[in-house]
């Protein structure tokens, strides 16, 4: 498998370099669905040269960048082009080898529930095959190094790359059982993000799942592995933080960062659902709506977990993409990470009832994002409702997706535990409805 691997990568290298040397290298970075405020290379730009200067890269409005990033290209900004390509390989073998090791785990557990009777004797259909899961992991790699989203936000340097690199890694180091390791890239992650907080939750069942320790609140065990993995997590987060106070001498980070995250207030068009709901709104009920809108991406994570807690994985899926849909911020970057993922559950297509609407849906969505731009910036013949419009419908199309994706894997989990062909008590056909 590692040559396929290594075609791959030489393939998206390559289609890298070309673009960069190409004259559409400037137009995708300025691009708003490839760059956002707290991530475009031109703030990083500007915010280098502050640095240079001598002056706080943010004492202004420009720079919202975490120190270690700029720090970062401080010392490497003549190799900037190599590193976010290295970057990209990274996050495709990292991802690469946690699908590896999951789809081990997967059937091995499935082997362990067969033998034990667990599922329904009609079930042999929806039994995955060693075969069939053998090409997974290059799928994956596959999808995010020659996904257009992932190509466009490497070609216009955006550090989006280099967050989607810290949580394939983090999702690697906590599906090969190594908690340590899994704090503390989840705690670069949330340096980096402050969204990734929300995946603590998959990654704990997952450790929990891999030392035999039930999910049971009355269980000491439990609690003693979730506070060891919480003070592992804060620990880190806290070093990390410390290390960029000591790096700048102040923190003014904090605010800059984090607080800009959180308050919104560069409404910048994008991707994302905040910038026109409160361009539109008046200053007095903004902060009410703030924490709204924020909620959203934290909201999930306790009912997720609740009804997810045998399936981390799938969680953790699932709360990658909320996060990419709901955050202030997003770009088609973010997207990419959780589409890439999508060969892993390719066993419940079958089930999936309107991937091809949803799919034509997020392409042509795509591609009238420069038209409907175009028409509102530069031709005047539209206005911002045109682009918001098509927003909503981008972000419509994600969320849809993912609830298919939820459905058909709680279908396919009842259907081999209760059986494929479900009767009534008077043997006609019986119809399975989720509520």
């Amino acid at each position: 498998m590692a040559a396929p691997l290594v075609l791959v990568i030489l393939v998206a290298v390559t289609v890298r370099a070309v673009l960069y040397r190409s004259s559409l290298a400037a137009f995708i970075s300025e691009r708003v669905e490839v760059a956002s405020p707290l991530n475009a290379w031109k703030r990083v730009v500007e915010g280098l040269a502050l640095l240079d200067l001598g002056v706080s890269p943010y004492s202004g409005a420009i720079f919202h960048e975490t120190p270690l990033i700029i720090y970062l290209f401080h010392f490497l900004i003549e190799y900037a082009e190599l590193v976010f390509m290295i970057t990209d390989v990274l996050t495709a073998i990292a991802l690469y080898l946690a699908i590896q090791d999951f789809n081990k785990v997967v059937f091995k557990k499935q082997k362990l529930l067969i033998e034990l009777d667990k599922y329904a004797p009609d079930v042999a259909e929806l039994i995955r095959t060693p075969m069939e899961m053998h090409y997974i992991p290059l799928k994956v790699a596959l999808f995010y190094l020659l996904n257009p989203y992932t190509v466009m936000s490497c070609v216009a340097k955006s550090t989006c790359t280099i967050n989607n690199t810290v949580i394939a890694f983090f999702i690697l180091a906590t599906i090969k059982g190594s908690a340590f390791l899994s704090a503390v890239f989840l705690a670069l992650a949330t340096y980096q993000s402050l969204y990734p907080l929300t995946l603590f939750a998959p990654a704990l069942l997952y450790l929990l799942q891999r030392q035999f320790i039930p999910v049971k609140l009355k269980s000491k065990s439990f609690w003693l592995y979730t506070m060891q993995y919480a003070a592992l997590y804060l620990c880190s987060l806290v070093v990390i933080i410390c290390l960029s106070f000591f790096l700048l001498n102040s923190w003014d980070f904090i605010p800059s960062v984090y607080g800009f995250i959180l308050s919104v207030p560069d409404l910048t068009p994008n991707i994302g659902l905040f910038w026109y709901f409160f361009a539109e709104m008046f200053e007095h009920f903004s902060l009410f709506f703030v924490c709204v809108f924020q909620i959203n991406v934290f909201f999930y994570t306790i009912p997720l977990a609740v009804k997810l807690k045998e399936h981390p994985v799938f969680f953790m899926f699932i709360q990658i993409a909320i996060i990419s849909i709901f955050k202030s911020y997003p770009t088609v970057g973010d997207i990419a990470l959780y589409m890439a993922f999508l060969p892993v559950w390719s066993h419940l297509y079958r089930f999936l009832r309107n991937i091809f609407i949803l799919s034509c849906v997020l392409i042509v969505c795509s591609l009238l994002f420069p038209v409907l731009w175009h028409l509102w910036i530069y031709a005047g013949s539209a206005n911002s409702n045109f682009y918001y419009a098509i927003t909503l419908t981008f972000n419509i199309g994600q969320i849809l997706l993912i609830s298919d994706y939820f459905y058909a894997f709680l279908r396919r989990e009842y259907y081999l535990t209760h059986g494929l062909y479900l009767t009534r008590q008077d043997g006609t056909e019986a119809m399975l409805v989720l509520k």
